[in-house]
């Protein structure tokens, strides 16, 4: 039914001393005459994010619709950049989002208040069918109104679970960080892992992780390679750059 592509991979990490890192996942569906966004990042992905979707042959005009996972802001603001786009969101998720005065949180306050007001916004709810193929999933606890997304008609089905379950450790672990509600987040974590079994080869693309399936013994296996890295100016000379390679652990 579609063709996929990450254009931008999801991080499995923060910053230490500068506030969120915000590397997150951005995925490419195209099949059946649409053109899908699941989540679009944040402000400092744009020069990456534009050159993906020029790679991609893929102009911002022909974007037919923009999913997002919940409101925070290194998911969701670049959505004004698809002018033609239909915008789905979970209803508990704007609710919530709306309700929150301005403070030192995620959510992008203003950029919520006009997705709200926005003329073609599309409200999902627990369970709800939507464009062909996908189906929304309620799984709170990083947010209120976090949306798990299935995708199925392809040889595989497909979990985009968003911050629901972030990255493998999260997984694995059956713990989550940076959420709002721990008990909430693991029954979300059940959810997510019923619907990865529920069909054999199901790929899961997370929030701030590489795509990943299931191996023989049921564990979490990566699909491609992270690519990640820094380069700063350390030295008195604009041309020397010191680079950082941060792709893989070293213990």
């Amino acid at each position: 039914m579609y063709r996929i592509d990450v254009l931008i991979q999801g991080y499995p990490g923060k910053s230490l001393c500068h506030g969120g890192l915000g590397w997150s996942t951005i995925a490419l569906l195209r099949g059946g005459g649409r053109t899908i966004l699941i989540d679009v990042g944040s402000f400092a992905v744009r020069p990456e994010f534009g050159r993906q979707l020029k790679a991609a042959d893929c102009a911002p005009e022909s974007v037919t619709d923009v999913v997002l996972t919940h409101a925070h802001w290194d998911h969701s603001v670049n959505y004004t950049l698809f002018p033609q786009a239909d915008l789905w969101i979970g209803r508990a998720e704007m609710d919530w989002a709306t309700s929150v005065e301005p403070g030192f949180n995620p959510l992008p306050e203003l950029y919520v208040r006009d997705l709200a007001q926005h003329p073609r916004l599309h409200l999902l709810e627990d369970g709800q069918a939507f464009l062909p193929g996908l189906t929304a999933h309620l799984c709170p606890g990083h947010t209120p109104g976090c949306l798990v997304y299935r995708m199925t008609g392809n040889d595989v089905p497909v979990v985009f679970s968003g911050d629901a379950a972030k990255n493998r450790a999260e997984l694995l672990s059956m713990a989550t960080d940076m959420t709002m509600d721990a008990g909430a987040s693991r029954a979300s974590l059940d959810l997510i892992w019923g619907l990865w079994k529920q069909a054999p080869g199901t790929l899961l693309i997370p929030g701030h992780d590489l795509t990943m399936r299931l191996d023989a013994a049921g564990r979490p296996e990566y699909i491609g390679q992270r690519r990640a890295g820094i380069a700063a100016w350390f030295s008195e000379d604009l041309e020397v750059m010191q680079e950082f390679d941060i792709s893989a652990p070293r213990f």
